[in-house]
């Protein structure tokens, strides 16, 4: 079973070599993975959140902890796209911690505020397990420039690096160049990849899913129409996809991911809302923190986790995030090193 497990010394790299279920050894790579030192990735994000670190940095430098100093925080919150909900419960859990600790120094409160940042993000923090099923059919959808075909070119060579027999479903027949794009990518990883001209896309990820079985393919990635959750009669062609899908393989799909980009704010919020509902996702791909992406949506997306759980439901875990174009660029989500970033 391929797994990205946690490392028990360092967070574990997408280009570590698969572990058995259940394994606490530390992996090493593999010889034709060229993983990327988890600190050199870091500095990327941090990078990539830099102009919301600064904002947030520049509240704790006064001299006192008021009112003031709260005011400006719940403003530096919300313009990182925290929302307000989620800037509501930061600010009201951060006076909690500074009142338990006794905390007098401004410039103390930065790390406070992370601790409550990182804690409330630490439910998307989960590891993406592939091997349970074989294959294991993830679907993955998003709006039209999001980064969907990308990251799924990028989660290929990752699965590929570490052993894993890849099939692409070219499902996204609605866009002109998608199934092109995949192309490119399935020839640079040397993957195989299922597509139909102007074929119906329930119908190719039909018969990807069928051939993944008979090919003893261990994971079937099937990129589906980018697509606004306001076109109805799209998002009706995704939950029809998933019914198809069904068919060839009762069990699946077995993961459901939303790729969203991390520069749309808010409305990224309303994309999980939507396509959660029409889909029941279980799990997420943030892309392009890369330098004007603000961050705080993240804050806003775990809140409504919470409430998702709360009424019987399940987290929707961030899987990867992403900074930039590079296939190292794609990496596995920490609360913590995410907490740190987004405050400098």
């Amino acid at each position: 079973m391929f797994s990205f497990f946690k490392k028990k010394i360092s967070a574990p790299s997408l280009t570590d070599a698969p572990l058995a279920a259940g394994t606490e050894t530390a992996p090493t790579a593999t010889p034709n993975a060229s993983p990327q030192p988890r600190q050199s990735w870091m500095a990327r994000l941090g990078q990539g959140l830099r102009r919301t670190g600064q904002s947030i940095s520049t509240v704790f430098t006064g001299t006192q902890i008021d009112d003031a100093l709260y005011e400006e925080l719940d403003t530096a919150l919300l313009m990182a796209d925290a929302g307000v909900q989620a800037t509501e419960y930061l600010l009201a859990d951060l006076k909690q911690r500074v009142k338990d600790s006794r905390t007098t120094e401004p410039s103390e409160v930065k790390a406070l505020l992370a601790a409550s940042l990182s804690e409330l993000l630490q439910p998307l923090e989960k590891s993406l397990v592939i091997g349970a099923y074989k294959p294991t059919v993830i679907m993955v959808a998003g709006v039209n420039g999001a980064g969907k075909t990308t990251s799924i070119g990028k989660l290929t060579r990752h699965l590929s690096d570490n052993g894993a027999l890849v099939l692409l479903a070219a499902a996204d027949t609605f866009r002109a160049a998608a199934k092109e794009q995949l192309g490119v990518w399935a020839d640079r990883n040397q993957v195989e990849i299922v597509s139909q001209a102007g074929g119906d896309p329930a119908a190719v990820s039909f018969d990807a899913v069928t051939a993944g079985k008979a090919r003893g393919k261990d994971v079937v990635l099937v990129d589906t129409a980018g697509r606004l959750p306001t076109q109805l009669h799209l998002m009706q062609e995704l939950s029809k996809i998933k019914r198809v899908v069904q068919k060839a393989d009762a069990t699946a799909p077995h993961e459901v991911l939303l790729v969203i980009d991390g520069n749309t704010g808010q409305n990224a919020l309303a994309q999980v809302k939507a396509f959660d509902e029409a889909l029941g996702l279980t799990g997420l791909i943030v892309t392009k923190l890369d330098g004007t992406a603000k961050g705080g949506v993240l804050a806003a997306i775990a809140l409504w986790g919470r409430a998702r759980v709360a009424s019987g439901g399940t987290q929707v875990p961030v899987y990867f995030v992403g900074v930039g174009e590079a296939v190292e660029d794609l990496e596995t989500f920490k609360a913590q090193e995410f907490a740190d970033a987004l405050l400098g």
